[in-house]
């Protein structure tokens, strides 16, 4: 399979996927910002649907901050990266730290992102959950996780690219799984796009705004 050209295409590779749950009533789209954020756009914007975003942040390793050693999602779900932190050497004095910083940032992304504007409801609903792609799973699984605890229909992970093993896992955990490319050799997600700039919280403020307002739109011409 070829490279994505960024992210937008590959949002739109993932909504050609998705058709079973457009104009579904009960179906919403959530993205875990930043990069998801582009894709889920896509994905709503074909099937119909109105978006929203679930604030999840990895937690870094401090010496390699690259490196997640889990991560922690709103409503203070948290998973824990036990082999990382155990090879890398972690204090549970810096796990704290790192939680307490992200905690904050979690919370400031939320005002950003969503202003005033309350949460979309996600109790018995269809949840589509997107990113830009899958390496370790940490984030996925934490958001999964959180997502659980609001009593969702079923949850979708849908994704345009992940490491082999962690792309079966995901089957463990949510009710469906949408990937269409689980590449052999596998280096990082930013690999198999041709442009993965990073995704800036603007971008993700007005791709919000313009998917809010679409579905304005449509509710009008109805």
């Amino acid at each position: 399979m070829e490279k994505y050209a960024d992210r937008h295409a590959a949002g739109r590779v993932l909504a050609a996927l998705l058709q079973a749950y457009a104009k579904r009533q009960d179906a919403i789209v959530l993205a875990l910002p930043r990069g998801g954020v582009p894709v889920a756009y896509e994905v709503a914007s074909s099937l119909c649907l109105p978006l929203d975003v679930f604030i999840v942040r990895k937690l870094g390793v401090p010496r390699h901050k690259e490196l997640a050693m889990g991560a922690i999602a709103t409503g203070g779900a948290e998973v824990l990266n036990e082999d990382v932190m155990l090879d890398e050497q972690v204090t549970a004095e810096e796990l704290a730290r790192v939680v307490q910083a992200e905690t904050l940032e979690l919370k400031r992304r939320e005002s950003i992102y969503r202003g005033s504007r309350a949460p979309l409801e996600l109790k018995d609903k269809a949840v589509i959950l997107v990113d830009d792609g899958i390496a370790t799973g940490a984030s996925m699984r934490v958001a999964v996780k959180a997502l659980r605890q609001f009593d969702p229909q079923l949850i979708v992970i849908a994704v345009p690219v992940a490491e082999a093993t962690m792309g079966k896992k995901m089957v463990m955990i949510a009710d469906e799984v949408i990937c269409p490319w689980l590449p052999e050799h596998f280096y990082a997600v930013g690999a198999h796009y041709d442009d993965f700039t990073q995704t800036e919280d603007s971008e993700v403020h007005a791709l919000l705004k313009r998917s809010l307002e679409q579905s304005v739109d449509k509710t009008r011409s109805k």
